[in-house]
């Protein structure tokens, strides 16, 4: 791997985007209006324990709007920042495969025409609301632009699948990416740092057991407690012990090290909108933490994947 190219010590998808795609690629963050098998009673109530009432999608679209006017919107907000990009469409917020196939079919297939310049789709979903019927349409929307679908596993233990009322097994989330894989749908897995109980060798244990799936990224998030959840009125009620940034920052850097070196890092730090985060409000300094990471990855001289063959053996 060439990481030393763009100074880091890891495959970050940013560097992967310029890579495929030859310039800046941003994510233009669109609503469909969905909602989540583990609210409606189908899987479960309630959602997953810190899910907020937007399921993710604080920074997405305005549901109130059409596509094109949220991509509209959002693309144009963005480019203030990065004035040359091209764009990938993605949905968020709740589970974004949670409709009638037909249903999904037409939102996917309008989406990714909204501009010429779109050269991807990223779908958030639940491993348990993906059929057939649903991994045949994303197969068939891969042959007109690149498809990834970002599954939330969060953590691989079970205790904390409970815990966090996660509403499914970890046996399905591998049939899950297996099914995507043997149609050649990338597949990103969501994981959090910091569940209540778990320790720094089940957080590594975590990045360990995915190395033996065919995955093509991980985004690691730090746990947000965050206002309106039900994870938000346990923790004002009784609070426990989170992670300090330095703990965060050393435990994600042994990940990386752990991590199959072709994984592309999409995400070292999460994002929750000041207003509705409690705690730990260190992670409101994303750029801080990143920069950690980096000072501590160059101060140990390490790099992704450094231990990954020992911790495969």
């Amino acid at each position: 791997m060439t990481w030393d190219t763009h100074e880091k010590k890891y495959h970050t998808y940013n560097h992967y985007l310029r890579d495929k795609y030859g310039q800046k690629v941003f994510k233009v963050s669109l609503n469909g209006h969905f909602t989540c098998p583990n609210k409606d009673g189908t899987k479960g109530v309630g959602g997953c324990i810190f899910c907020s009432p937007s399921g993710s999608g604080d920074f997405a679209g305005n549901i109130e709007d059409d596509l094109n006017t949220q991509f509209q919107t959002v693309k144009t907000m963005l480019h203030d920042k990065w004035p040359q990009a091209k764009y990938i469409v993605y949905f968020q917020a709740n589970t974004n495969t949670y409709k009638p196939v037909d249903a999904l079919k037409v939102l996917f297939e309008t989406s990714i025409t909204l501009d010429k310049n779109i050269v991807g789709l990223n779908i958030g979903t639940r491993c348990d609301a993906l059929d057939d019927e649903k991994i045949d349409l994303l197969a068939r929307l891969n042959t007109k632009t690149d498809v990834t679908v970002e599954l939330g596993l969060q953590s691989i233990h079970e205790k904390t699948a409970l815990w966090m009322n996660r509403g499914h097994d970890l046996t399905c989330f591998e049939n899950a990416v297996h099914a995507l894989r043997k149609k050649n749908i990338a597949v990103v897995v969501h994981i959090i740092n910091g569940l209540f109980d778990e320790d720094e060798r089940a957080m590594i244990a975590t990045t360990e057991y995915l190395n033996q799936l065919d995955i093509q990224g991980i985004k690691i998030h730090m746990l947000h407690i965050m206002k309106n959840t039900t994870l938000g009125k346990i923790y004002q009620a009784q609070p426990f012990p989170l992670l300090s940034k330095e703990a965060y920052v050393k435990i994600t850097v042994k990940q990386i090290e752990r991590l199959r070196p072709d994984i592309i890092i999409h995400r070292l730090t999460g994002d929750s909108p000041k207003e509705s985060l409690i705690a730990p409000t260190w992670t409101l300094k994303k750029f801080i933490v990143l920069n950690e990471i980096d000072k501590l990855m160059r101060k140990e001289q390490t790099y992704q994947g450094k231990y990954y063959k020992k911790a495969a053996q």
